[in-house]
């Protein structure tokens, strides 16, 4: 059973056939932020966060062909990458699941068996359309002009070929009861409405096994067949906690972030494998946030204008990209990016607001001794509107509402020629409540808030190098 004070939280692992753009970037940052704020309220050792990468099927097989590697190698660059552009904007997981790991190659098989055993597997022809892009099934209502949605320059491919099959129909029943007595809930509200509306109108079977792709987890009791990309992968959340020293105790999850793009999969595939495994607990809470455009155009390679964590973190510096992108929409809404929107905000919020206000307060304090700092509880603190939602813009709001509220007080009170007893007792004022920020901020920007800390938590107050830089 799930421990009262344990807290598991995962993000999709990230198909390696694309190397890291912001989309990518603000799941796994959104997930950083949530695992901070938990590990403030019961400590690193009682939260778990995981991400990690997506490795088989005939995507990858044909990726690597196209840059004359074999899949493996080609896998373990673009994981890398990952690995590398979460480090850049301070990630701080638990674990970096790799689906070619040999540990979860072998739970996944255990579990598909157990499936199978259950009997809610059996073999038949699938005869239909399939997008090679996402690696998925197509019904012809999933398709645009002939053409999957997502991948509108690549031709649908008519596949038959003997499979083995999920009865997804006879579990769709479970599922939907399972959602509407609210045992997981999904979140945002539409994607719930959708889910139960897909639900009603009826579900097939879905097949789970592919004869011609030769890149994956071989079917346990035939080796013929490996298992469907999309369900082994699925099987990841599960599969890492039950073979890493002392992490089952984790199980379920508590809070699954996801693209809405993959609502389906992770809604009613996953909860009805879960079910057709006798694994009693399911994962707690999905939700599924938004798309980004950029300028006011899709993001795509053809169009050139796919933004990298990389680009951004050179620009803003990790904790500036961290802001902005967490900053940019409210958390499950689709929104716009620019890199124009995004240098006016650094400069407006960070330069001149936050790291202007700590600037200017250090200055002031040379030379004085302020009472020692008391670390506040959440409930004290604007994080506790965080608490109630994992609305970010909400929270950020409070916090930097708090910033401007201290830039107010410093203009009104004019500190800086005050003398005596009056100006120390302004300038506890707002050291305490610069304390209070820099707390507030350690989940969303976690260096800044060190570097504030350490500087202001003391009797004596060093003035430092700007937080944050102009930029032009």
């Amino acid at each position: 059973m799930h421990s009262m004070n344990k807290f598991y939280i995962t993000t999709t692992i990230y198909y390696v056939n694309d190397v890291p753009h912001v989309g990518h970037a603000y799941t796994t940052l959104a997930a950083d932020i949530i695992a901070r704020y938990k590990q403030l309220l019961s400590g690193k050792e009682n939260v778990f966060f995981l991400t990690g990468t997506d490795e088989h099927g005939a995507n990858i097989a044909q990726a690597a062909e196209k840059h004359g590697k074999k899949p493996k190698e080609f896998a373990d660059e673009v994981s890398q990458r990952f690995a590398d552009a979460w480090k850049s904007l301070n990630i701080n997981y638990d674990f970096f699941i790799r689906t070619t790991d040999p540990r979860h190659e072998k739970i996944a098989q255990q579990v598909l068996q157990r499936i199978y055993d259950n009997g809610y597997i059996y073999k038949g022809v699938y005869e239909g359309w399939y997008c090679v892009g996402c690696e998925k099934f197509l019904t012809e209502t999933d398709m645009v002009d002939g053409k999957c949605p997502l991948h509108p320059t690549r031709e649908a491919i008519y596949q038959k070929e003997n499979n083995y099959f999920f009865k997804l129909k006879e579990l769709s029943k479970k599922v939907l009861s399972k959602i509407e007595q609210h045992e997981y809930t999904i979140l945002p509200q539409e994607r719930y409405n959708e889910i139960v509306s897909r639900l009603k109108q009826g579900v097939e079977d879905i097949s789970i096994s592919r004869a011609g792709v030769s890149w994956g987890i071989p079917v346990p009791w035939d080796s013929n067949q490996t298992i469907y990309v999309w369900v082994e992968a699925l099987l990841n959340y599960y599969t890492a906690p039950h073979f890493l020293p002392n992490k089952s105790s984790f199980w379920p999850p508590d809070i699954q972030l996801i693209g809405k793009d993959i609502v389906w999969f992770h809604t009613v595939i996953w909860q009805a494998l879960l079910i057709a495994a006798d694994i009693k607990d399911l994962p707690k809470t999905i939700f599924a946030h938004g798309f980004f455009t950029i300028d006011g155009q899709k993001m795509s390679k053809s169009l050139g204008n796919v933004i990298s964590p990389k680009q951004l973190v050179d620009k803003y510096g990790a904790d500036g990209t961290r802001y902005l992108l967490i900053s940019a929409v409210q958390f499950g809404n689709d929104g716009d990016l620019s890199i124009m929107k995004f240098t006016a905000q650094y400069n407006a919020d960070l330069a001149n607001g936050l790291g202007n206000l700590i600037s200017r307060v250090a200055k002031m304090c040379e030379g004085l001794t302020f009472a020692p700092f008391k670390s506040p509880t959440i409930a004290d603190t604007p994080l506790i509107e965080f608490e109630k939602s994992f609305q970010f813009d909400v929270t950020l709001k409070f916090i930097f509402e708090k910033i401007k509220a201290c830039d107010v007080l410093v203009n009104e009170k004019q500190v800086w020629a005050l003398k005596g007893n009056e100006k120390q007792t302004v300038l506890q004022t707002l050291v305490d409540d610069i304390r209070v920020i820099g707390y507030c901020l350690q989940p969303f920007l976690p260096e800044t808030a060190d570097k504030i800390l350490k500087q202001f938590s003391g009797s004596k107050i060093s003035v430092e190098p700007s937080l944050f830089p102009r930029l032009k």
